[in-house]
């Protein structure tokens, strides 16, 4: 089992930025890869961002490249997603995912079935 409890979101306002955090307890040494997923109200939950455990390898949805940065903390358990230059389409609960099954390219870790745990989510609210 593997607890995720995501935090740093708010409000904000267009054009600002915000750090997530995501720390991981439990058996941590399953996973092969975390991701940041998001979902607003009456839409299905999108992939964001996914970062393997090993080598780093990094994936990002087009909506947020360029903006939006995926990075991890071992020591700690830790995954952060920096986001620069939010928009207000960018206001959504997001939501970490550990994946425990290793797939060859990081493509498959842009799909939702790929992860085994989630956390609760955390919201961010952009204002234009």
């Amino acid at each position: 089992q593997v607890t995720l409890v995501e935090s740093g979101g708010g409000l904000v306002q267009a054009g600002s930025s915000l750090r997530l955090s995501c720390t991981a307890s439990g058996r941590t040494f399953t996973t092969y890869a975390m991701g940041w997923f998001r979902q607003a109200p009456g839409q299905e939950r999108e992939f964001v961002a996914a970062i393997t455990k090993i080598g780093g390898n990094t994936a990002y949805a087009d909506s947020v490249k360029e903006r939006f940065t995926i990075s991890r903390e071992s020591a700690n358990n830790t995954v952060y997603l920096q986001m620069n230059g939010l928009k207000s389409e960018d206001t959504a609960v997001y939501l970490c995912a550990a994946a425990i099954t290793s797939y060859p390219y990081i493509a498959y870790y842009k799909q939702k079935r790929t992860y085994r745990y989630w956390g609760q989510g955390t919201q961010v609210t952009v204002s234009s």
